[in-house]
């Protein structure tokens, strides 16, 4: 039986997920260990990643070809504005900072080369490309949402983040994006799909590379 567009996805980032399990940083965030300036670091480096990911995502609604999806990503771009002003403005005031605070902080090397790539590839390709490039901020969070879920955090700042992400109401928004994604997988040439995956597997590397550039507490070197 063939492959489905989003099983062959998975397989290809099989590994670079298993790593992303792995990673001290999520295991920090569920005993509760992890150090407050590393997720400090993550929550302000998210804020300027989630403006341009709310870029990327309306491209993708002007490049959808239908109006279901045009309102959907439309949807999602405000959705994603939404969770940097509100929910990091939560995370924020617990470590007596302030939005403003944090947008004044620069965008450091790991966020500008995944935000770069991001707007890049939505703008120049295709819609399933753009679809593709957009979709591991989707599914990882989704999946790793569902995996800490169980077992949460003791810290309760940390246990609001994984229980965000594991949320029946972003699962369901996630489903609807990988039902497009099959979709869209029936429609395209072998080459468009080998695209597809190669933008994929590059912006889930650099969802591994977001936690691992927090975990480090990642600066520009000069």
């Amino acid at each position: 039986m063939t492959q489905t567009l989003t099983e062959e996805l998975w397989t290809a980032i099989e590994p670079v997920y298993a790593r992303i399990l792995d990673h001290p940083f999520l295991a920090g965030l569920t005993d509760g260990t992890l150090p407050r300036a590393a997720f400090r670091h993550f929550v302000v480096q998210d804020s300027h990643y989630l403006r341009d990911y709310a870029r990327a995502l309306a491209v993708c609604a002007a490049k959808a070809p239908g109006e279901q999806e045009v309102r959907a990503f439309a949807d999602d771009a405000i959705g994603a504005l939404a969770a940097e002003q509100g929910m990091h403005a939560e995370f924020l005031d617990a470590f007596g900072d302030t939005a403003a605070q944090a947008a004044a902080e620069p965008v450091l090397p790991t966020t500008r080369a995944y935000t770069s790539y991001l707007l890049a590839t939505v703008y120049g390709g295709s819609f399933a490309e753009a679809v593709a490039a957009v979709l591991p901020c989707y599914w990882i969070y989704a999946r790793v949402g569902e995996q800490l879920l169980a077992r949460s955090s003791p810290d309760p700042l940390y246990a609001k983040w994984i229980a965000t992400y594991g949320d029946e109401a972003f699962q369901s928004v996630v489903r609807r994006v990988l039902e497009l994604t099959d979709r869209l997988g029936e429609e395209i040439s072998p080459a468009e799909r080998r695209r597809v995956t190669e933008h994929f597997t590059t912006t889930s590397r650099y969802e591994w590379m977001f936690w691992d550039a927090a975990w480090r507490g990642e600066t520009w070197p000069v």
